[in-house]
């Protein structure tokens, strides 16, 4: 069977195309840190306000310069919807959603998950540098979806 030149061309090219989508996600996952979602525990979301952590949302130092924030996501705001810390803090965010899919994103970090009804989402971030950090729900969760937002502030 005789292979057109244009056929071996497009073979070639589909090769080299997967084989660089290989290597950047390889690269993503070794240089970025990005990693495969997977929830870091379950609660049930029709109790998910008596159930520790969620019954106290909030900032706790669980060992010097290490803090875990807990964060309850609801229609339409976080809780707590600010939370402070000294710079070279390790902060651990434990989260999860109340209600509806809520988004999470840290502005200019790599700390960006869904907050699913039932699923507790953790993600580990060291803030070296002073400073103020919006986070926002980036998951479209009804009218007041705008009026998702709070703030990490670094001192």
């Amino acid at each position: 069977m005789k292979v057109e030149f244009y056929e071996k061309v497009f073979v070639v090219l589909t090769v080299i195309v997967l084989a660089v989508g290989l290597v950047t996600i390889g690269a993503s996952v070794v240089v970025a840190g990005v990693h495969v979602p997977s929830p870091a525990g379950r609660v049930d979301p029709r109790t998910v306000e008596e159930t520790p952590p969620f019954n106290e949302p909030g900032l706790r130092e669980i060992a010097p310069g290490e803090y875990e924030a807990v964060i309850l996501a609801r229609v339409w705001y976080f809780e707590p919807k600010e939370i402070r810390i000294p710079a070279g803090s390790t902060v651990t965010f434990r989260m999860t959603s109340a209600d509806v899919v809520h988004g999470f994103e840290l502005e200019n970090t790599a700390i960006n998950g869904m907050l699913i009804p039932g699923q507790v989402t953790s993600m580990t971030k060291t803030f070296e540098e002073p400073g103020e950090y919006l986070f926002i729900c980036h998951e479209y969760c009804g009218i007041g979806h705008h009026t998702m937002y709070g703030r990490v502030v670094v001192e």
